[in-house]
């Protein structure tokens, strides 16, 4: 009997994948554990082993298409075997052509991945041939999500375009008529024809016809020979979206001030020399810091806090959330219920998340900002002496740890003394936090990391 294969969900807030790699083509045999394909969210990345052995009968999808979830990726069983029926919805993924032929229900599959009627489907009236002629008046047509998207690939004015949709509507496949009927366009065409609104000329004077930046007709000396235009990540663009967002929907300001870093100095001074002598834990300074900043949160729950716009979410338990700076980008995992756990503990699970992170094999709802109550982002292994740290929204606030740099101190009776100071950045959100709250706030952490207490 045949068996789909479905693109996963990892994750409540995951709606759809990236399928970086299909390890196996038609036709190929496939025994029990074997990788069929790697896929990735937007921070991390999966491999799919096959439950069933057998033969690959069908592969719908190729390497980079954005695939929902739950969408039928590949069909197993037999040589022979029929996999009529089992096709996804045609616009499934991000490369599939938008028909109006009507989906087939997918068979063998959860009841979420049967086929639904949506917005990208036209009424049965509307002919197959679709005409690509792009509106010259001023008026606009509405545009689906979908075409949206794929306007915005391809550097194409979709609300320009006559649609063929219910009630004017462009969808999907009126964009990509346009694209078929189009030269093909260099990166840096793409990139010139989204910035300055120039058309798509209908024929270009590169490689096969293909349309290149002088044949725009837009001169930009900015763009030169010298210069590369590198598209942005998945992961790049989330990042960007959210810190953008976070900027753009908070009033934020940071406090500095500094902590007598000798006491820590020292404590991570015993760690080291207990490990020389079997001490399985390797307690770091941002170890020390993190169980400070739990304390501080205990005695300030006002920080430990969402903001909800018209409300705020106050938290029992602090859900700590940890920046990690990894190859694909900076990802915050959140370490919950961090307060239950000892310094042991907490030092033991911050490396677990950072692992992973770096891994590529984090948990996606970890990584969700509402996943935390607060942020540590640490740089001072960087050698950063002071920063401004983005807030993680909703979360009102966000420590920055910085570098330990001698300043002068009184040590009593006149003397005066370099001494380490650990610099702390915090960043919060004045809808949620008065100055008066959030420097008291960081005034703690730094109490509490001049006074920790720690026992082996």
């Amino acid at each position: 009997m045949a068996t789909v294969v479905i693109m996963p969900k990892q994750g409540q807030s995951v709606e759809s994948c990236i399928l970086t790699e299909m390890k196996k083509k038609k036709g190929d045999t496939v025994a029990i554990g074997d990788i069929l394909f790697s896929y990735e969210t937007d921070k991390a990345s999966f491999e799919e082993e096959a439950q069933v052995a057998g033969t690959v009968l069908d592969v719908f999808f190729s390497d980079g298409d954005e695939i929902p979830v739950l969408t039928n990726v590949m069909v197993i069983g037999n040589p022979g075997e029929s996999t009529d029926g089992l096709q996804p919805e045609e616009g499934a993924g991000s490369s599939a052509p938008a028909e109006t032929a009507t989906p087939q229900p997918t068979a063998n599959a959860p009841a979420s991945v049967a086929s639904q009627p949506t917005a990208e489907m036209a009424p049965a009236e509307v002919p197959r041939t679709v005409s690509v002629a792009v509106q010259k008046t001023a008026i606009t047509s509405p545009v689906s999500p979908r075409a949206k998207t794929l306007a915005g690939k391809n550097a194409i004015q979709a609300e320009t375009l006559a649609g063929t949709g219910p009630h004017g509507r462009v969808i999907e496949r009126d964009v990509q008529a346009v694209i078929n009927a189009s030269p093909k366009t260099t990166p840096l065409a793409k990139a010139i024809i989204k910035e300055t609104g120039a058309s798509i000329p209908a024929s270009g004077s590169g490689v096969a016809g293909a349309a290149k930046g002088a044949d725009i007709g837009v001169k930009n000396p900015v763009y030169a020979s010298d210069s590369e235009l590198k598209p942005l990540t998945n992961m790049r663009k989330i990042i960007a979206k959210s810190m953008h967002a976070s900027l753009q929907n908070s009033a934020q300001l940071t406090h500095h001030l500094g902590a007598d870093a000798r006491h820590i100095l020292a404590l991570r001074k015993t760690v080291k020399k207990a490990m020389r002598d079997g001490y399985p834990a390797d307690i770091t300074l941002n170890d020390f810091v993190c169980i400070a900043v739990i304390k501080a949160l205990k005695k300030f729950p006002q920080v430990n806090a969402h903001f909800l716009g018209d409300s705020v979410r106050l938290f029992s338990k602090v859900h700590l959330g940890l920046a990690v700076d990894t190859e694909r980008g900076l990802m915050v995992p959140a370490v919950r219920n961090a307060d239950d756990l000892s310094i042991q503990g907490l030092s033991g699970q911050l490396k677990e998340v950072a692992g992973a992170c770096k891994k590529g094999s984090i948990a996606p709802d970890l990584l969700l900002p509402e996943a935390a109550s607060f942020t540590v982002s640490n740089l001072g292994n960087y050698g950063v002496e002071m920063f401004t740290p983005v807030i993680n929204l909703p979360q009102v606030a966000i420590l920055g740890v910085n570098t330990i740099v001698p300043r002068p101190k009184d040590l009593g009776d006149g003397v005066y003394g370099f001494v380490p100071y650990m610099g702390l950045s915090l960043t919060y959100d004045h809808r949620a936090l008065d100055g008066g709250e959030a420097t008291r706030f960081v005034k703690q952490v730094a109490i509490e990391i001049e006074n920790l207490e720690f026992s082996l």
